[in-house]
């Protein structure tokens, strides 16, 4: 890591999210191109790290979202095994934005995915805990990704994050835990 060529160890730049946290009355900023949700959020945030103040680039996620990632991306390894030529589906719309309809094969492959989903979900093959990764060698700051087991994201959930992290207070639950997709009403 080298902290002279990343803009978020600069004191200029700490100065100045400083002033925005101030202006804004939080001790975070979102990040304006985040595809936020209540159930992840990416914010900037001020922390200590070597002794030194920096700017957190965070991703906060529940433990369901983490969940969820972590079976279709399992799922997905098991159609690429089945499937050879699998590379990812992707949806296209046409000039009205409308999605376009999937190929046969495509269609085969997802609803290989979707059962696979279930399959994974039923047996409780994946199973995720509460964790917190550091990335020193972030463009930006050093890089925070943590999984809370939270129901939502939202504002009290940050601002106690942001205060345990930076009082080294977080205690993680190690519990392992494995999550049911929701049944949605049709």
């Amino acid at each position: 890591m080298n902290p002279q060529n990343n803009p978020g160890f600069s004191p200029e730049e700490i100065a100045k999210l400083k002033a925005k946290l101030k202006s804004i009355g939080k001790p975070y900023q979102l990040v304006e191109d985040a595809e936020n949700s209540d159930e992840y959020v990416n914010f900037y945030f001020i922390g200590m790290y070597e002794g030194k103040e920096v700017i957190y680039d965070a991703a906060l996620y529940t433990l369901r979202l983490h969940h969820a990632s972590e079976v279709y991306e399992l799922a997905e390894h098991e159609a690429a095994k089945k499937f050879p030529n699998f590379n990812g589906i992707r949806y296209e719309e046409d000039e009205n934005g409308n999605l376009l309809p999937l190929s046969s094969e495509e269609e085969e492959i997802g609803w290989f995915i979707t059962e696979m989903i279930m399959e994974i979900e039923e047996e409780e093959t994946v199973k995720v805990q509460e964790f917190i990764d550091i990335d020193t060698n972030h463009d930006f700051g050093i890089g925070l990704d943590a999984a809370l087991n939270v129901e939502h994201i939202d504002d009290s959930s940050i601002r106690k994050f942001i205060l345990e992290y930076n009082e080294d207070t977080i205690s993680l639950d190690e519990t392992l835990y494995s999550f049911q997709s929701e049944e949605e009403d049709v």
